[in-house]
């Protein structure tokens, strides 16, 4: 009896994102190109050797990381209720798992145990934090949110003995608050003086190849720094519900063959069309700046079909 081949496919996640720790996620690249790390529910959880030994893959789910204030047993819990706009706030959480009880063994990625990333619902406001324990599970971070508005945290992590994830809860800062409309696409950043450039394109379903360069007055940045175990990094948000993805760079410093600039290259999937909004970190002269871009999509790739028994079979209808 003839039987359908069954194929499988990956649903993004927030990889850029976009959703395990921002600490990270993995997408598997296209033919002949190396696949990247990153944590995020929003890619698929493949790795190959070289790119994800430092990486723990998130597990594969439908549901793009950041979303969910809870997965898998973990939730993310704020402590910190009120937040004025404009003003510092001792901010603090913890994250519950699956007894209950808050987490205190994490497996460090990328040099920190957990990043905290922060965004207003609207995308022109984005901070990559870093929290410090404060004792028995309570994570700490001075938190200062520019405006009136609501804001969405991210908490990108790996349990100890468990797989990577994202799990995003809102921030609200009371006051008058008017949206701002997205940014509009463009390619070209400008930060402090130092000009980003994004070669590549977002095609939903499959890994993209994103090279990022940067240059100042003209001039290629040769000596980009390690910011955190990597020459940059790099997360995505779609922009209609914040699913977040966080990609790090092929190759990482001292491998013997990643250049320290001018440019960096990503591998991100995305899961579906729009628009997502880029935030490039990298660190130069001993300063870690952000370039933000926004960038539309393709459409998603028709899978192909594996062939059915049938057209395999012989003059017999074997």
């Amino acid at each position: 009896m003839n039987t359908a081949a069954k194929l499988g496919s990956y649903v993004l996640g927030l990889a850029v994102v976009f959703g395990g720790a921002l600490g990270a996620g993995k997408a598997v690249g296209p033919v002949g190109a190396p696949p990247a790390e990153d944590h995020s529910a929003m890619a698929a959880p493949t790795a190959s050797a070289g790119h994800g030994e430092h990486v723990t893959q998130q597990a594969k789910t439908d549901t793009p990381g950041g979303l969910q204030v809870s997965q898998n047993g973990y939730t993310l819990d704020p402590l910190t209720t009120t937040i004025k706009p404009g003003e510092p706030t001792d901010y603090r959480f913890t994250v519950t798992g699956p007894d209950g009880k808050p987490v205190t063994d994490y497996q460090v990625q990328h040099d920190k145990k957990l990043h905290f990333i922060v965004v207003s619902r609207d995308l022109g406001s984005f901070q990559h934090l870093h929290p410090t324990e404060a004792g028995d599970g309570v994570w700490s971070v001075k938190l200062t949110l520019p405006s009136a508005g609501t804001y969405r945290a991210f908490a990108d992590f790996s349990p100890a003995g468990g797989s990577a994830l994202t799990l995003g809860t809102d921030v609200l800062v009371a006051g008058d608050y008017e949206p701002k409309a997205l940014p509009q696409v463009s390619r070209t950043a400008t930060v402090d003086g130092y000009t980003v450039t994004l070669d590549g394109d977002l095609t939903p379903g499959q890994a993209s190849k994103l090279t990022l360069k940067v240059t100042k007055d003209g001039k290629p940045i040769n000596d980009l720094q390690p910011y955190l175990g990597a020459y940059g990094h790099l997360v995505a948000l779609r922009s209609k519900d914040l699913a977040y993805l966080h990609v790090h760079p092929d190759g990482e410093p001292g491998d013997g063959k990643t250049k320290a600039g001018p440019e960096i290259v990503f591998y991100a999937e995305v899961p579906s069309t729009g628009d997502y909004r880029l935030f490039l970190d990298f660190q130069h002269e001993g300063e870690v700046r952000t370039a933000d871009f926004t960038l539309g999509t393709g459409e998603r790739q028709p899978a192909i079909p594996a062939p059915t028994p049938s057209e395999h079979r012989d003059d017999h209808g074997h």
